[in-house]
């Protein structure tokens, strides 16, 4: 299988919609082991039409550079990429990066970081920043992350219901 990398372009987004939150569904999954169905259900009553719109947001947003991974021109993969101040430093980050579940472990989320670095650096910007998170849903991530030399800072975040 043999993707291409283009710019996103407007009649995309709901198929990226739709592909991210099946890659995703995995990684909630994990969020409501880890912390419970009541917290849950507190952080994430209805995470799939959070996440829709943030995907929609994320691929309309002025400001950000997003492209595709393309196999017979159909999208099934996406990253987004802004521009942050990352303590005093100009940052390009990786704001947001889905795959299609069918083409996973497959090297299109690699091509996908490849390009949004490679984009970041030729804006001359020197630093690179992703973030995900530390439960099992997001071990294929940091695998991913740190394969492509990205260094981690462990954080912690605690949720407590009351």
């Amino acid at each position: 299988m043999q993707s291409t990398i283009r710019r996103l372009v407007h009649t995309d987004i709901e198929t990226v919609v739709a592909f991210s939150l099946a890659a995703w569904a995995p990684v909630f999954a994990s969020f409501e082991v880890e912390l419970g169905p009541e917290v849950y259900r507190l952080l994430y009553p209805d995470w799939r039409s959070a996440q829709a719109s943030a995907v929609e947001a994320a691929c309309r947003a002025p400001g950000n550079d997003v492209w595709v991974a393309a196999v017979d021109a159909r999208p099934v993969g996406f990253v987004a990429v802004c521009y942050v101040d990352e303590g005093g430093t100009r940052a390009g980050e990786i704001e947001m990066i889905a795959v299609d579940p069918g083409y996973q472990r497959a090297g299109v989320g690699a091509s996908l970081v490849n390009r949004a670095v490679t984009e970041i650096e030729s804006r001359g910007v020197d630093l690179a920043v992703i973030a995900t998170g530390g439960d099992p849903g997001h071990a294929p991530a940091r695998a991913l992350y740190e394969k492509l030399h990205f260094d981690a800072l462990p954080q912690v975040r605690y949720y407590r219901k009351l």
